[in-house]
Formats: C-alpha cells, structure tokens, sequence
C-alpha cells in the first residue's frame, strides 16, 4: 500500500510539473521567443582595397614650355590648337605618343616666310607630322627601322624613315635628316626627343625650302683699336710732317747762326 501511495504521489508531482510547464510556455514572452528566433550575426567581411590612383598625365604645354628652348614649335602647337591632339593622345595610356621637337634655331635657320606662306590645314599637317600616334622608347627606333617607312600622326600618305647607326637616331623627312639630339622626356606614355631641324614633307614643300641669310658678322673690336681709322690716320701724317718741318727749320736756323759767328770773329781777327 505504501508503494502504491508513493506511486499515485509522483504521478500526480509528475501531472503538476507537465502542466506547470505548459503554463510557462504558452506564456506570450515565451511564444514570441519561440516564433521569432534572433537572427544569426553578420558575418566579418575583410575591408575592400583602396581604389587604384589616377594615371599621372604629362602636361605637354609645361614641359615643352621649360625645356628646349621650344618656344616657335610650342607657339604653333597652341595657335592650331593641335597641342590638344597631341595631349589627348599623351593621356592614352595604352597606346601613347613620341613627339619629335625642333628646336627654335630650327625654325630660326630657314627663311621666315617658309612658314607665313601655309594654309591653316597645311601648317595644322606638318605639326602633325613631327609624331608617331605611339610611345617609342630609344631601345625600339633600332626595331622600328625595318618598318620603314613609318606613317606619323598627318596620315598615312606623311610618312619618316628611321635609321639606327649604332644608338645614333635620324629622322628623314623629303627636305631634312636630322639627328635625336637628345631625349627630353621619355617615360611611357609620352617621348619626347629634340631635333635640330625642322622635319619637312614632301607633300606640303615640293622644293627644298630657302634657309634664311646668315647673319652679318660682328665687327672686330680688336682690329680697330689696331688699325687706324682714315682722319686718325690723315691728322697722324700731318702731324709727322710739322714735326719734321720744325726739326729742318731749327736745323736750318742753327747753321746760320754758326756761319755769322764764323764771319765776325773773322772780321775780329783782321782787325
């Protein structure tokens, strides 16, 4: 009987604490949590890399404008706006450009009116014509060379044949074969190398172009402070001839003098 008792005792702790549980369950807090679960944490992501930096583009007017000096192409360039072509150019970097730069002796050494006498699209074509629409270092003119000839930025029908005599660059136009005379700027995209003549094409100069007349040379200081000039020379002359007439005359004198002295002492004498 005692078991039996202890039996219908835990049966009924046991009713008690199922029922208790359900009462605890079925509570709104409890239901809420059970429907709505929290939702799982973000997960750490690594932080995204840094955007690559801008390309630094060559400003083609500032460097020209302090080397050189290439003041007279560098004039021409902005007055035919075709510095914008060549800047456009300059800032695609996949492809680039080389640009061959006379100097201002260049354009100095031949007769003014070579360049007065162009129409606009003529002058805008030979501008054109001094660069290749790609970036050339030195190392690949050699390679570049076999190529010939090689069209340049004026059109295919504008073309320059290269020649590479031993790391020695020339550049051959119709009327010019100038040397590389030195590498002004040469980091891809952009080259820029310096010619000492202007490159001149056959289809705009059917003649070799007339070179300006040499300068009058300058007078030799030196020679004329050696040599006399005529008047210093005449007023040099006459004053020789005074002098010596002066010396005749005072010799002329002196012999007279002698000769009355002579004579009265002789008269003495006879006396």
């Amino acid at each position: 009987m005692k078991a039996i008792g202890y039996s219908i005792m835990e049966f009924k702790a046991g009713i008690f604490i199922v029922a208790m549980l359900a009462i605890v369950l079925s509570s709104p807090a409890i239901a809420q949590k059970t429907k709505n679960p929290p939702a799982p944490a973000a997960p750490i992501l690594p932080p995204s890399p840094a955007p690559a930096p801008e390309p630094h583009h060559v400003d083609l007017a500032d460097l020209l404008s302090v080397a050189g000096p290439f003041h007279t192409f560098l004039d021409y360039l902005q007055k035919t706006n075709v510095i914008e072509t060549f800047q456009n150019q300059a800032n695609n970097t996949k492809e680039g450009i080389t640009i061959f730069v006379p100097a201002d002796s260049a354009f100095a050494a031949l007769k003014k009116t070579t360049f007065a006498n162009l129409t606009q699209d003529q002058l805008k074509s030979l501008l054109l014509y001094h660069a290749f629409p790609k970036y050339y270092s030195l190392a690949e003119f050699n390679e570049l060379s076999s190529l010939n000839p090689v069209a340049t930025f004026a059109g295919s029908q504008y073309t320059l044949n290269l020649t590479d005599n031993m790391g020695s660059v020339r550049v051959k136009s119709m009327w010019s074969n100038p040397e590389i005379s030195s590498s002004v700027y040469s980091t891809a995209p952009v080259a820029v190398y310096e010619v000492k003549k202007v490159l001149l094409p056959m289809q705009i100069f059917k003649s070799d172009p007339p070179l300006a007349p040499a300068p009058a040379p300058a007078p030799d200081a030196k020679a004329s402070d050696v040599a006399p000039s005529p008047t210093s020379g005449k007023s040099t002359s006459a004053k020789a001839k005074a002098e010596a007439k002066n010396s005749s005359y005072q010799v002329s004198v002196g012999i007279v003098n002698y000769l009355v002295l002579a004579v009265s002492g002789g008269l003495m004498l006879l006396w």
